[in-house]
């Protein structure tokens, strides 16, 4: 019998239990509905990369999810790594089919609203969105003193990232998030996770199922109109729960150039409408947002 404490024996932490697949896919895997496979992984170096390079064999609804990610990538070739079963990392595999493509670009926004919705309700927590693609949660300055279920009053920091990426015929979303991850573990001072910010619930599967449920929901919701996110509700909810609207920021633009301004809302094609002290307004559709100073909102 392999020791408890075992390297790589993936019981070796009892606070974090492996993902029960069977259970999950009891769950999740139904006639009719959006998911139709689901696995589950000890270890990859990215699962968008995984499902990417199979897109031309998958089948829509395709879900891969990583028990531990060794090379998981966030916008910009960023990395995203944690210790094993300490988060949710995974990807999806969507084809959305007769949607013009030109509306393909909200689906990283929808994402976003499906994982702060979903999470809000199955952790307990108030979620923001960071335009376009971060996961926010608040945190305060004695994070381990929070209480489950407590509301924490203190950091606005990231919990999660959202990556999306066009592969085959389709699009592969993939989420990273931070669940029960400890002060000591965090990899930046303005990371966080869902249990240090008072999360009720930290099961890996309660969540993972929250969330698909939430994207299959406005997944189906935005095919059904079209991709019109106006007319299924998308850019309103987005909009409602978005940290970076009413605030200044700082927009670094592909290219090297810098836009600073007041971040005033979200245009029909998902882009960050920014307006500068002389009244001019533009749209951002690519970049990296600095919060700078102003109100936060959020999805509970």
């Amino acid at each position: 019998m392999t020791p408890s404490d075992a390297p790589q024996n993936r019981w070796s932490d009892l606070d974090r239990p492996p993902l029960n697949v069977p259970a999950l896919r009891r769950g999740l895997l139904r006639p009719g509905g959006l998911w139709t496979a689901l696995d589950v992984v000890a270890a990859t170096g990215s699962t968008n990369s995984d499902l990417a390079g199979r897109a031309a064999s998958l089948a829509e609804g395709t879900v891969l999810v990583a028990e531990e990610q060794t090379a998981g990538r966030g916008r910009l070739d960023r990395t995203w790594t944690a210790p094993a079963r300490s988060g949710l990392f995974f990807s999806v595999y969507l084809k959305p089919g007769t949607v013009p493509v030109r509306r393909w670009g909200w689906l990283p926004l929808l994402a976003g609203v499906a994982a702060a919705t979903g999470l809000a309700r199955a952790a307990g927590v108030d979620m923001a969105l960071k335009w376009p693609n971060d996961l926010l949660v608040t945190v305060p300055e004695d994070s381990d003193k929070v209480r489950p279920g407590e509301t924490p009053s203190g950091q606005e920091r990231k919990t999660g990232g959202i990556l999306a990426e066009r592969a085959g015929d389709g699009v592969v979303i993939g989420i990273g998030l931070n669940v029960s991850l400890r002060a000591d573990e965090l990899p930046a001072p303005t990371a966080a996770s869902l249990a240090l910010a008072g999360a009720v619930s930290t099961d890996r599967e309660t969540l993972l199922r929250g969330v698909l449920r939430s994207l299959e929901h406005w997944y189906g919701q935005w095919r059904a109109a079209d991709g019109d996110a106006a007319a299924c509700g998308l850019q309103e909810a987005y909009a409602a729960g978005c940290a970076t609207l009413g605030r200044t920021v700082r927009a670094q633009l592909p290219g090297g150039r810098t836009l600073t301004g007041e971040a005033v809302a979200i245009d029909g094609d998902g882009r960050l409408v920014l307006s500068s002290d002389d009244g001019l307004r533009e749209p951002v559709s690519a970049g990296d947002i600095v919060h700078l100073r102003g109100a936060a909102g959020g999805l509970t």
